[in-house]
């Protein structure tokens, strides 16, 4: 997640322009968008890592606080005017951070959204290696899969050669049209075959460098055992 993006939605302008100035003296600034709560939509919320919200007008938190419950994968802090409903979010809100507006309250909130975007990246982190580990699993079965078919597949493209071959050894036997269709054929099973040879050198050097590796590892480890 590079670079990080934070949404501010209020309607006080000096609120976003506060959190905004305050982060630029951080050492990490990530991207940040300001939002007022007339153009909030509910796909406001997908590409930001972070939401602050602040005062906004009447009637238009509970949407704004909907939508970023539902978006999980998004950090959300709500900065409230007072204690009495901070209780009251945080049971509705399990996932919302919110922050009373008191002394010091910019400072506290740059602090609880450095440690939001810290655990977004490292969940984010997790899953792309994850997403990974499974896209080698799937090209290690398949790979080992091919591997397993080699000898049928060289077997299918040597007979295909063959028959081909002896086709367009007769040539007074095939009309033009059928030996120019048998000699694409023929051609397509050469590259076939070209393909299957490499697939093989590829799969020698992998063999070959996995026993390079494990006998340096195992010369490491002796050296290590005999000191």
């Amino acid at each position: 997640m590079n670079p990080s993006s934070v949404l501010i939605v209020s309607d006080d302008t000096e609120f976003a322009r506060t959190i905004a100035a305050r982060w630029q003296s951080e050492r990490y600034v990530p991207e940040i968008t300001l939002l007022t709560s007339d153009v909030w939509s509910s796909s406001s919320a997908i590409g930001h890592h972070l939401i602050i919200i602040g005062p906004v007008r009447p009637g238009k938190h509970s949407a704004i606080l909907n939508q970023a419950a539902a978006s999980p994968d998004t950090a959300a802090i709500f900065v409230a005017d007072d204690q009495k409903s901070i209780a009251a979010l945080e049971s509705q809100y399990p996932q919302l951070h919110v922050l009373q507006k008191r002394d010091g309250w910019v400072e506290a909130l740059i602090a609880i959204a450095v440690e939001a975007l810290r655990r977004v990246e490292a969940v984010d982190r997790a899953q792309r290696a994850e997403r990974l580990a499974l896209a080698s699993q799937r090209d290690a079965t398949l790979g080992r899969y091919m591997l397993e078919m080699r000898p049928s597949l060289n077997n299918t493209l040597t007979s295909v050669l063959g028959n081909a071959d002896l086709l367009l050894l007769e040539p007074g036997r095939i009309s033009p049209e059928s030996r120019e269709q048998i000699q694409t054929i023929h051609t397509m099973a050469l590259r076939l075959n070209e393909i299957m040879q490499r697939f093989s050198s590829l799969a020698s050097e992998m063999r070959a460098g996995e026993t390079e590796s494990q006998l340096e590892t195992e010369f490491t480890s002796s050296r290590a055992g005999s000191r």
